[in-house]
């Protein structure tokens, strides 16, 4: 097995397997950065979702810059693995979070595809090292976790298993930085992997507060737009925790607030999602939110852009 992959100029295609949310978003993001996307799907339809998909994100990314010969329809779909992924310089993995499913899907993926193509699972849940151990060449694969909708948020966690050549990883890494995304280069697996972990921390204690009847959806998610989210586009929960320490930065901080740690605030283990919590989050939802799911997500779009233009500008005048 080579570890000399393929240099990134001189990369034209990618291939993008299964294109559901998370593969087509992928799909419109490379589409976006000049890529000719192959992409694999075995679903009736997929190409029309994927089409569907691409129509719906490309206002956005022209809006962010798009790259030089830049083609919406420079893309297919195949129903036949080795074709889609024929000639690329890159592999996309997307599949379901199915984990007997992405080890046969790996392993075939791994079977047919040049020996110098780096190949990256989406997963949001999975270790390499668990999803690897039918491919025979696994030392190309890696994780490249991106964050949804693929298309607009920059953030990718990369990491590879057990048997990933660490020139995989360093490859992978400076790929996904070479095509634009903010890239975090994890030294260990960890369940989970980084982002997703502190969402869920989040995730569980407002499942908490609403089940104990201490909180709306509503005031939540209010409490997070309109407080503490409005600073971590720029500076994350670490940082802002330094300056709360004001001049003594994180050292006051924690010698000041840290006995406030052992308080019985949170409840991180996770609270039985019985029928009656299940009940009240879906309702407390409908009624903090009436509007449809596309009307969301345009507002949702559009203020990732708004956001995404303002912290650039902040970042570029005070350097």
């Amino acid at each position: 097995m080579t570890t000399s992959y393929k240099p990134f100029e001189s990369i034209t295609t990618v291939a993008c397997i299964s294109v559901g949310t998370i593969g087509a978003g992928w799909a419109a993001y490379f589409l976006a950065r000049g890529f000719r996307v192959q992409a694999w799907d075995p679903a009736p339809g997929a190409e029309a979702r994927l089409r569907a998909l691409v129509d719906a994100a490309w206002p956005a990314l022209t809006e962010l810059g798009l790259a030089p010969g830049a083609d919406k329809n420079n893309f297919s779909v195949s129903t036949d693995l080795a074709e889609a992924v024929a000639g690329v310089g890159f592999v996309q993995e997307s599949a379901p979070e199915d984990l007997e499913l992405k080890r046969k899907l790996l392993a075939d993926i791994d079977a047919v595809t040049a020996e110098d193509v780096v190949i990256a699972s989406s997963t949001s849940g999975y270790a390499m090292t668990e999803m690897a151990t039918a491919a025979a060449t696994p030392a190309r694969l890696v994780v490249g976790h991106p964050f949804n909708p693929p298309y607009l948020i920059p953030l990718v966690e990369v990491v590879g298993g057990e048997a990933t050549a660490a020139a995989a990883v360093e490859w992978a890494s400076g790929w996904y930085d070479f095509i634009g995304k903010s890239v975090i280069t994890m030294d260990h697996e960890v369940p989970g992997f980084i982002a997703n972990r502190l969402q869920e921390a989040l995730w569980r204690e407002a499942l908490h507060m609403i089940n104990a009847g201490e909180a709306t959806v509503e005031q939540i998610d209010r409490s997070i737009t309109d407080g503490p989210g409005l600073r971590w586009p720029i500076q994350g929960p670490m940082v802002t925790f330094h300056l709360a320490g004001g001049q003594g930065g994180m050292a006051h901080m924690l010698d000041h607030f840290g006995p406030s740690l052992k308080s019985p605030w949170t409840r991180l283990d996770a609270p039985e999602l019985t029928d009656e919590l299940r009940n009240a989050v879906v309702a407390g939802v409908d009624e903090a939110e009436p509007r449809s799911v596309d009307e969301l997500i345009a507002e949702r779009d559009a203020a990732i852009i708004a956001i995404q233009k303002a912290v650039a500008q902040v970042r570029t005048n005070s350097r």
